[in-house]
């Protein structure tokens, strides 16, 4: 039974320490809470105040700064203002002295104007005077001579009229000497520019083309059976098919390149096809005939468009691709067409007329060769009937025709023509014979100058028109290397045969050398 009464207390007393024990737990929290708080709420203060302090001082710096900057700034407005003032002072100053020196001026053109005047006034006495005095001479030498005034002005004009026509005579001599000096520089002038500004390739082309084949057993199938093939072949394109032992190789030989160049790509084509047979040969022949053709088309469209020359006719067109396979003295026609063209146009232009015109008639002036072996007459001829048949010009008609000097050349550009027609020609290496001929005048001119005593090198340069001679200074003299010079000018022209003339020139060089060491 007391057991029963203890638990409730127990229970109760329990009860009571635990309330007691929380409630303490929780003022203590409280109290922490608080203690906290305050802490941070000093924390917070003293940061305030120091960002304060801060903030403080900061704008403390800013205003000393601003009030320097501002000190600074008045300080150079100040020099500014300064030195404006001592400018509009000095110009002031200037102003002054200019004012001074004008008024100066002025006073002395004031005092020279009145010493003009009266020297004018003294003039006009003196003129007067003298009016006078010749009239009294006049009146005298009347007298003396009994001629009147016009008979004297007559023998006076008279005799200058005839001292006029002498010297006028002279002077117009002398004009016409310098003006054929000045004429003939100028062309020389002309013609090297032409030639230095050309610079068109050209090609040697032979009579025979060669063909490779892959291997010597494709021979005999050229050939065919008892020759069919080969006779076949030489039949449809009318060239000479030469097959003999040069390994791996056929060649084909025909005055006629255009043929030769058919018979050229036909064979190719066989040869790479392998069907080699007589209706195949008659085949690929006329396929290669109608695009020779068309090459031929464009490459006249090609030169006339390089050349610069437009609206010709398409047949004129057709004529300038075949003188790609034509060939003169070596040199192939169309270059040589185009070159003609441009080297004229250069010409052209420097003497003031028509550039097209002139690279128009350069470049169909050797239109005739492309058929001057199907009809009877000179290349010059046939290209100028041409060009008058397609509706060219009448000079361009007229510069063809006289450009061998067949005809009378009745323009400047038949002329000119000639000279760039020429030019083209005798080009050093333009043409098989010429390079060869001009290989040899150089070596001859060198092994002239190289007879002489004491020459230790000789250069034939500017494609011969000029050789220098380096001769050895301890054998030769100053005035022996003068005397040189003459004798191997003497020899050049007794020995040689040469256009234009050929500058010599000796040189003798001295040298002193030493060593530091």
């Amino acid at each position: 039974m007391l057991l029963a009464l203890l638990m409730p207390v127990t229970a109760a007393a329990a009860l009571l320490c635990g309330y007691l024990l929380r409630r303490y737990i929780a003022e203590r929290k409280v109290k922490d809470a608080e203690a906290q708080v305050k802490a941070i709420i000093e924390h917070a203060k003293k940061e305030a105040q120091d960002k304060r302090r801060e903030a403080e001082l900061e704008s403390k710096d800013l205003l000393y700064r601003m009030r320097q900057d501002f000190d600074k700034q008045t300080q150079e407005r100040r020099q500014e203002l300064i030195s404006l003032e001592k400018r509009l002072s000095q110009k002031e100053e200037n102003i002054d002295r200019r004012l001074d020196l004008l008024e100066k001026k002025e006073k002395e053109i004031e005092t020279r104007h009145e010493n003009v005047r009266k020297q004018e006034d003294s003039l006009k006495a003196r003129d007067a005077h003298l009016v006078s005095l010749i009239n009294e001479e006049k009146d005298r030498l009347q007298k003396i001579a009994s001629l009147s005034a016009d008979e004297a002005k007559q023998i006076l004009l008279n005799r200058l009229n005839d001292e006029l026509s002498s010297e006028k005579a002279q002077l117009i001599k002398k004009q016409e000497e310098e003006l054929k000096e000045a004429s003939a520089k100028k062309a020389q002038e002309i013609l090297s520019l032409s030639i230095q500004r050309c610079a068109v390739e050209h090609t040697v082309e032979s009579t025979v083309s060669v063909v490779t084949l892959p291997s010597d057993e494709m021979k005999g199938r050229v050939i065919g059976r008892e020759g069919r093939n080969i006779r076949a072949f030489e039949m449809a394109t009318g060239v000479d098919v030469i097959i003999d032992d040069t390994p791996e190789a056929v060649t084909i030989s025909c005055f006629d390149t255009v043929r030769r160049e058919i018979a050229r790509l036909s064979l190719e084509k066989l040869i790479s096809d392998g069907r080699i047979h007589p209706g195949r040969i008659e085949e690929i022949v006329e396929k290669t005939k109608k695009e020779m053709e068309a090459k031929i088309k464009e490459e006249g469209e090609k030169a006339s468009f390089e050349s610069g020359v437009e609206n010709l006719h398409p047949e004129l067109i057709k004529l300038l691709g075949r003188l790609k396979y034509r060939t003169s003295f070596g040199q192939n026609a169309l270059q040589h067409s185009k070159e003609v063209s441009y080297l004229l146009g250069v010409m052209a232009s420097e003497l003031g007329l028509d550039f097209k015109l002139a690279r128009r008639i350069g470049l169909l002036h050797d239109i005739g060769k492309a058929i001057d072996h199907q009809v009877e007459g000179t290349h010059a001829t046939i290209g100028a009937e041409l060009a008058r048949k397609y509706g060219e010009s009448p000079e361009t008609v007229g510069a063809i025709e006289a450009h061998h000097e067949e005809a009378e050349q009745r323009s400047f550009y038949a002329v000119l023509t000639v000279a760039a027609d020429a030019i083209s020609a005798a080009r050093p290496g333009a043409r098989r014979e010429t390079l060869e001929t001009y290989i040899k005048r150089l070596d001859k001119l060198e092994s002239i100058a190289n007879l002489f005593k004491g020459v230790e090198k000789s250069f034939a340069i500017q494609a011969g028109r000029e050789i220098r001679v380096v001769v050895q200074p301890e054998k030769i003299s100053d005035a022996e290397a003068v005397n040189m010079a003459r004798e191997i000018r003497k020899k050049i022209e007794e020995g040689m045969e040469y256009p234009g003339q050929i500058k010599v020139t000796v040189i003798r060089e001295t040298r002193a050398i030493e060593y530091a060491k």
